[in-house]
């Protein structure tokens, strides 16, 4: 990659710039007032404070960039980008799971649902959200069915429906869940006004409600409709039993949000504390994956932008516990979106100061929880794996047990494949192939030798980890190869034993007899399921091979068809079978054959079944 020469092209604009590796995967995006003197500051390297930089500076391979109008723009793109393409080296949500929301749609007679979305829609519904915490949502939406008669139906209800009578009502309107919209026994109009105190509940503004209420029982005492007057009091009960969960955080009763983050390593979390006329209403806390721990104020600015391009409860004032860039551009944005002045401030002292501290601490709370619950993963040891090291006799568990196994048909194209199974589970990331390349004829001792030695020559040359258990698919002889390749190697205090075929004994080097391990022990399941996976992977690596090498002699029998055409062929083909499906002129223009070259081909593979 010519850098001098992109930097030349790039324009100065504001925009969103996007790194790509040499696989043409979206390593990084990020957005620029100026993009040519942001992409240009990655390349100088006395700009380079961070590890996270460099590494990723010699991964790009290629630089893409989107000019946008303004900074805002800006902003939005990039938020956007990185949840759709969620690249290694940025800040990510990592709940990527869909979020859960309160729904209020957008008909006659509304219903309020949750749902669940990765971001939110721009569509004509009302959206509360999002929520982390289940457990509270649940107790918000049967607050608001105690408090509110909402339907609770699916169906679209409008002046038509209630006319033709399509829906009747249900045993919600019996309990007096619900007023009975369908059969038009309640007003849109007065619905609609139920819905606009629903509305102002999810925003935390609970007084007006519980005036209404309270207005509302003391005239249905009045006018003597006592059973009207107690469904109003246990309304009004509900949202007082509520409310007093809702702990009075600020004095002063504004609306805002607290954001703070905490990060170790490759993870973090973010926690945002919602409050509501003064009320603390809700707390989030998001997982977060990361690239560099030490930048928080990176972490905070994309956190903060991916939160608030996914909800639309925007509050009046926002707290950050540390300063971001692009804060006049992040006001601009979130005024525009509600509509009235949005300010965003880092408190150095009083109040204001201390609810950030709160904020941080529950932060570095969870991040504390995160960090228990890792290492607690990390140290569980599975039954099956723990019975094995005492099936064994190993000093240590065997929490990592690579398996080879030899493949061939009469000597014909030998190959060999490893399986790497971590905690008893397979590691499909850590599986290998091996193409024999030293041994000729059918001699599988000598592949086993062979195989083995490479693997691990490999390993200590990259100083990988070693496994705690090798086990090879076969009996005594395949096991004394694998073992004098780690004695050559120097390894042979690595744990290996053999899996015979027939009868399913295990065989430890230099002890002629079998161990002694019950049919019926969970190792020795582990060890069969070991022996299994590693047998399948490398019969399938055989015949992919066999197949791959009598297709490629087919074709090379066709006179013009050297090797070089038939590759071009593979790499316009994925099989013969899309081979057969096309058309003269398809493999003409795709792959530049000649027509008769064409017809060739068609006629070869036409003649196989």
């Amino acid at each position: 990659m010519d850098v001098k020469e992109i930097l030349s092209q790039i324009p100065r604009s504001p925009g969103v710039y996007f790194y790509r590796n040499d696989k043409d995967e979206i390593i990084y995006i990020g957005k620029a007032k100026i993009l040519r003197n942001r992409v240009r500051s990655y390349f100088q390297k006395s700009k380079h404070v961070d590890v996270k930089t460099q590494v990723m500076v010699k991964h790009i391979a290629h630089i893409d960039w989107l000019v946008v109008r303004d900074e805002v723009e800006a902003l939005l793109t990039e938020a956007n980008m990185i949840k759709e393409h969620r690249p290694r080296y940025n800040v990510l949500l990592k709940d990527d799971k869909t979020f859960p929301y309160v729904r209020i749609s957008n008909e006659p007679y509304p219903r309020v649902e949750i749902i669940r979305a990765k971001h939110l829609t721009k569509d004509k519904h009302t959206y509360f959200g999002p929520y982390t915490d289940a457990g509270y949502l649940r107790e918000l939406l049967r607050s608001l069915h105690k408090i509110f008669p909402i339907r609770t139906c699916n169906y679209y209800i409008d002046t038509t429906s209630i006319k033709q009578k399509k829906v009747s009502v249900c045993l919600d309107y019996h309990i007096n869940r619900c007023e009975g919209p369908c059969e038009g026994l309640v007003s849109e109009t007065h619905y609609g006004e139920m819905i606009h105190q629903i509305k102002q509940f999810l925003k935390g503004r609970n007084d007006n409600i519980k005036k209404h209420l309270k207005d509302a029982m003391t005239l249905a005492s009045d006018e003597m409709r006592f059973e009207d007057a107690g469904h109003y009091r246990d309304q009004f009960q509900a949202i007082i039993v509520f409310t007093q969960r809702q702990k009075l955080l600020s004095q002063d009763f504004m609306d805002r949000d607290i954001l703070a983050v905490s990060a170790e390593l490759s993870y973090g979390v973010g926690v945002l504390m919602r409050i509501r006329n003064g009320h603390l209403i809700g707390r989030e806390k998001f997982q977060l994956k990361i690239a560099d721990a030490d930048n928080t104020p990176v972490i905070m600015s994309q956190f903060f932008t991916q939160y608030y391009n996914a909800t639309a409860d925007l509050p009046k004032e926002i707290l950050l516990d540390t300063p971001i860039e692009n804060i006049e551009q992040l006001e601009k944005w979130l005024t525009s979106e509600k509509g009235s002045k949005v300010n965003i401030l880092v408190p150095e002292r009083g109040e204001k100061k201390r609810l950030v501290d709160t904020c941080v601490k529950n932060a570095e709370l969870h991040l504390a929880s995160i960090r228990f619950k890792k290492i607690k993963r990390k140290e569980h040891i599975p039954k099956m794996v723990a019975q094995l090291k005492e099936d064994l006799g190993l000093g240590a568990p065997p929490r990592r047990i690579e398996a080879f196994d030899n493949s061939n048909i009469q000597g014909a194209h030998p190959v060999a494949g490893m399986v790497c199974f971590i905690d008893g589970k397979p590691r499909k990331s850590e599986y290998r192939k091996f193409n024999i390349k030293t041994v000729e004829g059918i001699d599988d001792f000598a592949s086993m030798r062979e195989i083995v030695g490479r693997r691990y020559k490999r390993v200590l040359d990259e100083k990988k980890s070693l496994p705690d258990l090798i086990l090879i698919d076969g009996g005594k002889g395949q096991l004394s190869a694998a073992k004098s390749a780690l004695d050559v190697l120097g390894l042979g205090y690595v744990p290996v034993i053999g899996l015979a075929k027939r009868l399913e004994e295990v065989f430890k080097p230099d002890i002629p007899e079998p161990q002694n391990i019950p049919k019926s022990s969970p190792g020795l399941h582990l060890l069969r399921q070991l022996r299994d996976e590693v047998h399948r992977f490398a019969i399938t690596f055989h015949r992919s091979k066999r197949d791959k090498t009598m297709t490629l002699s087919m074709f090379e029998d066709i006179p013009g068809m050297g090797k070089k055409r038939v590759q071009k062929l593979w790499e316009v083909f994925e099989s013969l079978e899309d081979i057969r499906s096309a058309s003269v002129d398809e493999i003409k223009d795709k792959c530049g054959f000649s027509e008769l070259l064409a017809e060739a081909i068609l006629n070869k593979v036409s003649n196989i079944n």
